[in-house]
């Protein structure tokens, strides 16, 4: 048996050193291996041959077998093209190429027998075909009189004459050439157990299928096959660092917990916010290092069930440190902690990049004498100089604004790594979370403190500014304050869209009673901070701004949230942005300010955000939409799970199924060295070594 993955594509028959450089540079195919694992986009059953006389225009496909009769060339240059008239016996119709005409001229024959495929469509009264497959009835092996397979090409493969029938051709060569099983890349035991069909078996079946039966059971194959070893790549590198690190044991919830508990708490719990923290508690009680995934909208408490984390690290001895994105952000979480624990005898700090002299260095002393309680700051607390006494606890929010490696510079801070709670206000649906955090256990909040008031969200399009600018104009003078957010800074020739900098003019004309900030990406940090500032402490009304306020702004008496050109922003960011009101006692407001000419999409996008304020409805919607790639617009763009079949969008159940088979062999074989699983491990080795994006997922 010849290696697929040392065998070079361009000694395919047909293909040679040209066409292989194209599909080298256009799709990153260099081997057989890399070829056949090219699955098809879609099928279309070929299994009847029509004649002329039945067919019409309006038919989505159509397949005959006659002869050509004749062929002409019409036009000039780039207008030229070639029609050839073909018949069956029972009528006539064209078959009209606009490009490769000396090349079809070469090829086909006057009266000869072919079989053609294609959509037709009338002109002049006649029925034609562009650009169909053609074929002799004897090439037609593994694909003829059944589903036909459909792949993905670009235009310069086009211009190779490296369409989808051609990569046909190609993987009927490829398939052809496998006489003897592949070796299996799942054991005998998981193949049995979940009734698989066996991988040679699959990959033949997934390119050329006998029926629409058998392509299921190859398709669900292969993409058991994808999703398992992802699950399996995650939880064994779980499992590793488990048994690699042990973690600090908190064994008493003290003085300063029941104290802040029994006096500071400035409400009630919800249930969700005491459902986590018992299952914090026992993740700190449990010997094990905690790596935990806290989830929960704006506005849901997961600040106070950080803080309250943090105070049983305090109760046992150890330092705690809470990392955000931003100084404006840090800042906040330093005056809302310093506030709830008013009285105490707790010593919290901030550490940001501006922070400099002999302030810091007292910062820095503090911290190594162990005098610092908390430490709460920006990427400035990762840096080498800043060393802990005893730090047991982190807390690291807005996750996704963070690399792997970051949130691995806190774990040397010690000998051994602190208990890890990373946070999110981005709602991520469970499917997706399983795949980007899958080595963290999540947990939710899913419910709001009593007494908020759920934010009302308008649709409203663009020539009903008036009555917009009536209702902000009674909030103003009801004391609240408004931000309006734009797509675009400055004015742009490409896309009609409305900007920041003709907004923020038009703002102060309409508003000239208000003092208005902006606040942009391109603006320098102390600039941007400074406006924020305005803001923040009243001084400044309205918040002219691009979406750099998504993450980080916590101002209560704000009340009204305008989005300009809401169609131009996906799901998750909308509801993000929204999160920036709402924040306060007061009923707030969102108002999605569009053009009338909406995509079938774009409508849907809106309606789901006036409809829900449910985070986690709105995340699953943006999954389903949008798909894993573009989850949060550019902050998560290009999460490369190098997906080739499977689909986190639609394949949650069989994500979820595989995930618990993962789970018990890794809870089986802990060591990796059950020889059951020797295929396994060994075939997930391979994966690690050729998929770079594992390694960013872990």
């Amino acid at each position: 048996m010849f290696d697929l993955k040392t065998r070079d594509i361009k000694y395919i028959s047909g293909v040679g050193p040209q066409k292989a450089s194209v599909l080298n540079k256009e799709l990153e195919i260099f081997s057989l291996h890399d070829l056949i694992y090219y699955f098809p986009y879609k099928y279309v059953d070929r299994s009847h041959i029509y004649s002329i006389r039945e067919i019409d225009g309006n038919m989505p496909y159509i397949q005959l077998k006659g002869t050509i009769i004749g062929f002409e060339t019409i036009g000039e240059g780039r207008q030229r093209r070639l029609i050839a008239h073909f018949t069956d016996g029972s009528g006539v119709i064209d078959l009209i190429w606009f490009q490769g005409v000396k090349y079809i001229l070469g090829k086909y024959k006057l009266h000869e027998e072919y079989v053609i495929f294609g959509k037709p469509s009338v002109f002049n009264g006649r029925i034609n075909v562009a650009h169909p497959d053609i074929d002799s009835p004897a090439d037609l092996k593994l694909s003829s009189m059944g589903l036909q397979p459909y792949y993905n090409t670009t235009e310069k493969m086009k211009r190779s004459f490296l369409n989808s029938h051609a990569i046909e051709k190609m993987m009927a060569s490829v398939v052809e050439q496998i006489q003897d099983p592949l070796p299996e890349t799942l054991s005998p035991k998981v193949l049995s157990e979940h009734h698989l069909m066996p991988l040679t078996e699959a990959l033949r079946n997934i390119h050329f299928p006998a029926n629409p039966d058998i392509l299921r059971r190859a398709q669900y194959r292969l993409k058991f096959e994808e999703l398992f070893y992802l699950q399996l790549n995650i939880l064994r590198y779980a499992k590793d660092r488990q048994r690699r690190y042990r973690g600090y044991i908190f064994e008493k919830v003290g003085d300063v917990f029941n104290n802040f508990y029994s006096r500071n708490l400035p409400f009630e719990l919800t249930g969700a916010q005491k459902r986590v923290l018992k299952e914090i508690r026992n993740d700190v009680g449990s010997g094990r290092q905690m790596n935990r995934l806290l989830q929960g909208d704006v506005g849901s408490g997961k600040t106070l069930v950080a803080l309250m984390s943090m105070l049983i690290a305090l109760d046992n001895g150890y330092q705690a440190c809470m990392m955000a994105p931003t100084e404006i952000l840090a800042n906040q979480h330093l005056e809302t902690i310093k506030e709830l624990l008013w009285g105490m005898d707790i010593r919290v700090e901030l550490l940001t990049g501006s922070i400099k002299g002999k302030k810091r260095e007292a910062i820095l002393a503090g911290l190594l004498a162990g005098d610092v309680d908390i430490l709460i700051g920006t990427h400035a607390v990762i840096e080498d100089t800043v060393t802990f006494s005893s730090l047991g606890f982190v807390v690291i929010d807005e996750q996704h604004r963070f690399g792997v490696a970051q949130r691995a510079r806190l774990w040397v801070k010690n000998a051994q790594p602190p208990h890890m709670l990373v946070m999110t206000a981005t709602p991520i649906p469970r499917t997706l979370a399983m795949t980007l955090y899958g080595d963290l256990d999540v947990s939710v909040i899913d419910e709001l403190p009593p007494g908020r008031k759920p934010i009302e969200t308008i649709h409203q399009f663009d020539n009903r500014r008036e009555s917009l600018y009536r209702s902000v104009h009674k909030q103003l003078k009801e004391g609240r304050q408004v931000y309006i957010v734009y797509p675009l800074i400055k004015e742009s020739e490409k896309i009609d869209l409305k900007n920041l900098e003709e907004g923020y003019q038009h703002t102060c004309e309409e508003f000239p009673e208000c003092k208005v900030v902006k606040v942009h990406g391109k603006m320098k940090a102390a600039e941007k901070d400074a406006q924020m500032q305005l803001f923040v402490s009243g001084d400044a009304q309205i918040m002219v701004a691009t979406t750099v306020i998504e993450v980080g702004v916590n101002v209560p008496n704000a009340s009204v949230m305008i989005i300009e050109n809401a169609e131009r922003f996906g799901l998750s960011q909308l509801h993000q942005l929204r999160g920036r009101v709402g924040r306060g006692a007061d009923q707030s407001y969102c108002i999605l300010v569009t053009n009338y000419k909406l995509t079938d999409e774009t409508r849907k996008r809106l309606e789901i955000m006036v409809r829900t304020n449910d985070g986690f409805e709105i995340a699953e919607a943006d999954l389903k939409l949008r798909g894993p790639g573009d989850l949060e617009g550019t902050q998560q763009s290009g999460i490369a799970f190098d997906l080739k079949i499977a689909d986190i969008t639609r394949d949650g159940q069989l994500l979820q199924y595989v995930r618990a088979i993962a789970e018990k062999i890794v809870e089986h074989d802990p060591a990796a060295q059950s020889p059951e699983n020797e295929i396994l491990w060994k075939q997930l080795k391979s994966l690690r070594k050729t998929n770079v994006n594992w390694a960013a997922i872990s």
